[in-house]
């Protein structure tokens, strides 16, 4: 008790020219005294009060109702779609959309297994792609996949469009896979998994045109919320134009006039100027 009284004693005799708070006045940095425990409590607020800083109202309301949209849908809502429609959740464009009308890609950093990282498609300005991602390119194929049971609806996509374009060197494809598993997304094991990922051959390495393998780790519902993507069991496709404008888009198998339909609208993003 008798040391308490003094160490109580001792901070009460500070003195206040040393104890003050800066302001600037005039031009002049001025030193005014601040009492003892007037200091104390205010510092003692200011703590309180970042640790128990109430979070932005409209932070609260999105998450809020991120709660509750994943609330609804599970993944045996997914299953059940893929069984009555085989993941075709809506069918393919038939048409090239045009230029004007055409919404941009949401911007995607992913990761390359040997290491490298790319944001694409990146516009600058409102006029010219990122040249790091899609240089010089009229036409690029963005294969999105979120769970492996989408595969095989990725390869009905891609593999015919590695056949037809295997000469180009105006088209780019790439297979978006999606990595949400935390324990995955652990820097140590996402690196062992690229690693794992670069010993693996790439599609049509002898052609202009191959399927280039890209990952991206975290959580991406912001993103499919953007494209409109709820079923994570079906896979998605996109053509994108130089600008990196979605021009058409299509999802689960692929028929033969899909096929026909993707075809001619690249054939169409390579003749424009």
């Amino acid at each position: 008790m008798l040391r308490l009284k003094r160490l109580i004693h001792h901070g009460n005799s500070i003195s206040h020219a040393i104890i003050g708070s800066r302001i600037i006045a005039h031009g002049q940095d001025l030193l005014v005294p601040l009492p003892s425990p007037l200091l104390a409590q205010w510092s003692t607020n200011r703590f309180f009060l970042d640790i128990f800083k109430r979070p932005n109202k409209d932070e609260i309301l999105k998450e809020r109702a991120r709660i509750t949209d994943e609330i609804k849908r599970g993944y045996f809502d997914d299953i059940k779609e893929i069984k009555q429609h085989g993941g075709k959740i809506s069918l393919a464009n038939k048409v090239i959309a045009p230029a004007l009308e055409a919404a941009k890609f949401p911007s995607l950093k992913v990761e390359y297994p040997d290491g490298r990282t790319s944001k694409f498609p990146i516009v600058s300005n409102g006029e010219v792609a990122n040249a790091d991602v899609l240089p010089n390119l009229k036409a690029s194929v963005l294969c999105l996949t979120f769970r492996e049971y989408s595969q095989g609806m990725i390869n009905s996509w891609s593999l015919p469009l590695l056949d037809t374009f295997n000469a180009s060197k105006d088209v780019e494809l790439y297979q978006v896979s999606f990595i949400d598993t935390k324990f995955l997304c652990w820097k140590p094991m996402k690196k062992l998994l690229l690693w794992t990922m670069r010993s693996s051959k790439p599609d049509g390495s002898n052609d202009a045109l191959r399927r280039q393998m890209v990952y991206y780790f975290g959580d991406h519902y912001y993103f499919r919320k953007e494209l409109g993507i709820e079923n994570l069991c079906t896979g998605y496709i996109f053509l994108l134009d130089r600008f990196g404008r979605i021009r058409w888009q299509g999802s689960g198998m692929a028929s033969k006039e899909e096929l026909t339909s993707l075809v001619s609208c690249t054939s169409l993003l390579l003749e424009e100027k």
